[in-house]
């Protein structure tokens, strides 16, 4: 019997459908109605239509794509979204990577797609009250084809900043071999952990939650920074007071928490 993973021929186009689907939230403290404000202008400004487009451009480089067509939009009074569809790149005497490791960052990787698109949605807010801001932008990358979209992750991770991220990869449909055998994966993948570079995974906590036999798998990432300093915007600690630090401390372990596990934390008398 054929291992998933093992090189197989194929009976025309290998017609599998592999969606990469992850957000990413960037979590800070704006003190003040005015800091919060300038937050939002700052995000809306770092994460605009054109910089996320030229983000995405990069990652049509790096699975080897053509883009067939770019849609994208500013909204007032906050948050950008792109789409990008691409088709396949005759390219001769294609070689894919079909191993567990990091994508590359500048470099390209060589694909042959179909149908494909990449697509990105922020959503920007800020809490009028406790001063907590929480940006979340969702980026999907799905591909038909040989190459998976796993390859884009690790050069997406280190273009977002990031302090929660959730990723979902799936695998659907099946190619046939030239015996007619259907195939449901095309590539060995135990964890998503398994794309991302060494410094990434020493920078967060990560948690797997893996469906093998449905070829659904799902990480969840949480960073272990502790320096206040970069989650405050407008301020540093040098502006507050011990009991201002500590108050400041635990709103914003609490909403990264709640971010992560996806469920809101009882209030502690």
């Amino acid at each position: 019997m054929n291992k998933p993973f093992d090189k197989i021929k194929l009976h025309g186009f290998n017609n599998l459908t592999k969606s990469l689907s992850f957000s990413i939230y960037d979590i800070c403290y704006a003190k003040t109605e005015q800091q919060r404000k300038e937050y939002l202008e700052y995000i809306d400004e770092q994460y605009s239509a054109d910089r996320l487009t030229d983000i995405l451009k990069d990652v049509v480089d790096i699975i080897g794509a053509n883009v067939l067509n770019i849609a994208r939009q500013d909204y007032d009074p906050q948050g950008a979204s792109v789409t990008i569809l691409v088709s396949e790149e005759p390219v001769e005497q294609q070689t894919f990577d079909s191993n567990e490791t990091p994508g590359p960052l500048p470099e390209s990787v060589v694909a042959h797609l179909d149908k494909s698109h990449i697509c990105v949605h922020t959503y920007p807010e800020a809490h009028p009250n406790d001063g907590i801001c929480t940006f979340r932008a969702d980026i999907e990358v799905s591909t038909c084809g040989v190459i998976s979209p796993l390859k884009a992750l690790n050069f997406l991770i280190h273009s977002l900043e990031s302090d929660v991220v959730t990723i979902d990869y799936r695998v659907r449909g099946f190619t046939r071999d030239i015996s007619g055998v259907k195939h449901y994966i095309d590539h060995a993948i135990h964890s998503i952990q398994n794309y991302m570079s060494e410094d990434t995974k020493e920078a967060y906590q990560m948690l797997d939650v893996n469906v093998y036999q449905e070829n659904l798998f799902h990480t969840k990432m949480m960073l272990k920074e502790t320096d206040l300093n970069t989650y405050l915007f407008g301020i540093t600690t040098d502006d507050l007071s011990s009991d201002e630090e500590e108050e400041i401390r635990t709103r914003l372990n609490r909403e990264i928490q709640e971010v992560f596990y996806g469920r809101n934390l009882p209030d502690v008398e």
